[in-house]
């Protein structure tokens, strides 16, 4: 049997074929080959149409089965994974009403600020495990406040990889998990938040069935499996958001255990098996993949907006002509701390982790004498990697203390460069696997099918490919300071 995964990206989709008796890679592809586009009619804004989405799906699936690595007769069993918060509404007929708010959209900051304080702060963090922020729950009340025409018109909200499954099985479902993420959970209740659906007037009718992760949430309609050469009655065995996502393409899955990634936006996130929350609400919780009700599996989650998109800025603006791994290799002609040369990353939407505000991306101590090309580059990914350690060290305030952390060989952590400066900036090593979202939605849908008797068999030949260990002779401590000053200058004055 064959299981296919799609990993609906801010970027791009990626659809991946596993070989379900060996878990090996059978083709993979990417759609679009330049990244999406991100709407912004106004500062702050970030919107995507849900219908690019499930053209990219189409498109990336196409350029799977043209590889001709396989039979497309023999997938057996479908996953999904998608960017996390988007807020998607449809119809009665299942037409998106508007383009999905998406997960670095900052409109409704001040709609969740008001909302935590009027539902209570400590009701909130000890039910919801979060504030309401800038959440699916926020923006829905933004469009409930800005766009009355609209939401008169909803039918059912849903999150982005919803909406994929919708368009293949012609089904609706929720999780807990999806419901977790969006502000809408109420851990300690077990249910839905009566609070968080009286506060902003939600109808419960918007709200799907909910079932679990790993389970079927509809099975493959036959128009669509003609259109996309597949077999009729396929289930849709598996949903999850990005990062709960890594970490199951990661295997972690059990307390303690820790993953990373840094693409368009660069996230930490560490298993726990109890209902915590930062009083701040800086890093959030969500119930991961394999929650229960009676074996918690919380996912604690810091999120950078700007990790690869700021990468993405300096390649559009400094590297024209050039491959990231070109600048990658460039970057190492910098020395160590880029000569004074700071970068702080931070320009796409307001940072949960520096209390919902917008500081904007900075370069400071420019010397137009000094600095070339290949010292933006290393400032840019050292900069990245000081505010993975600046979260880090958020996190072990909240009793987080990996003693490794696991990524998968992709986006930053191809640059040797990036990943030696996260290791050294953080002090703790990190293994890398040759593993993405699609291929973790894929095994992920092979575990709700039953295709695997349990997780651990999913993930039995996986092993890291390297382990990069801190460096004794790397001192990145006084750079580190420096930019930590820097930042909380700025964060004075935002």
């Amino acid at each position: 049997m064959l299981l296919l995964g799609i990993d609906i990206g801010t970027s791009s989709t990626k659809v991946s074929v596993i070989d379900a008796a060996t878990q090996k890679n059978v083709a993979s592809a990417q759609y679009p080959d330049i990244e999406a586009p991100i709407l912004a009619l106004k500062s702050g804004w970030a919107e995507q149409s849900p219908e690019m989405w499930w053209d990219q799906a189409q498109q990336a699936l196409a350029m799977c089965h043209k590889t001709g690595k396989y039979n497309a007769a023999d997938i057996g069993a479908i996953g999904i994974a998608y960017q996390m918060h988007g807020l998607v509404l449809v119809d009665k007929n299942q037409k998106a009403l508007r383009n999905s708010i998406i997960w670095c959209d900052s409109r409704a900051v001040e709609i969740g600020e008001k909302a935590f304080h009027a539902i209570g702060e400590e009701n909130c963090l000890s039910h919801l495990l979060n504030s309401p922020g800038n959440f699916t729950a926020s923006k829905l009340a933004w469009v409930k406040e800005n766009e009355p025409e609209i939401y008169v018109q909803i039918d059912k909200i849903m999150l982005p990889g919803d909406f994929i499954a919708m368009k293949l099985t012609g089904e609706i479902t929720t999780s807990v998990s999806a419901l977790s993420e969006g502000i809408f959970f109420d851990f300690i209740g077990n249910r839905l938040s009566k609070e968080v659906v009286d506060y902003f007037g939600f109808d419960e009718s918007f709200f799907p069935p909910i079932k679990p992760v790993f389970s079927v949430h509809g099975n493959l309609q036959a128009s669509i499996a003609q259109k996309l050469n597949l077999k009729t009655g396929i289930p849709v065995s598996y949903k999850a958001g990005d990062q709960p996502n890594n970490a199951l393409s990661l295997n972690v899955l059990n307390p303690g255990e820790v993953a990373a990634t840094a693409g368009t936006s660069g996230v930490i996130y560490g298993v726990s098996d109890q209902l915590t929350y930062d009083k701040q609400s800086r890093v959030n919780t969500f119930a991961h993949v394999n929650y229960t009700e009676e074996q918690k599996r919380l996912g604690v989650l810091l999120c950078i907006n700007g990790t690869g998109s700021m990468y993405r800025w300096a390649k559009n603006n400094f590297g024209l002509g050039l491959s990231y791994q070109q600048m990658n290799i460039d970057a190492v002609n910098a020395p160590a701390g880029s000569d004074g040369l700071r970068v702080l990353p931070f320009g796409n939407g307001a940072e949960r982790m520096l209390n919902n505000k917008q500081v904007g991306a900075h370069l400071h101590n420019i010397d137009l004498n000094l600095h070339t090309q290949a010292h933006l580059f290393r400032a840019v990914q050292e900069g990245i990697a000081f505010a993975f350690r600046y979260g880090l060290d958020i996190m072990r305030e909240n009793g987080m203390t990996p003693t490794v952390i696991r990524a998968g060989k992709n986006n930053l952590f191809l640059s040797e460069l990036f990943t030696e400066t996260f290791v050294n900036a953080t002090g703790v090593p990190v293994e890398l696997y040759k593993n993405d979202g699609s291929v973790g939605a894929a095994l992920g849908a092979g575990i709700g099918a039953s295709v695997f008797s349990s997780a651990a068999e999913a993930f039995k030949n996986m092993h890291p490919v390297q382990l990069i260990e801190p460096s004794k002779s790397q001192h990145l401590e006084p750079f580190y300071q420096e930019w930590q000053a820097l930042l909380k200058t700025q964060l004075l004055n935002n």
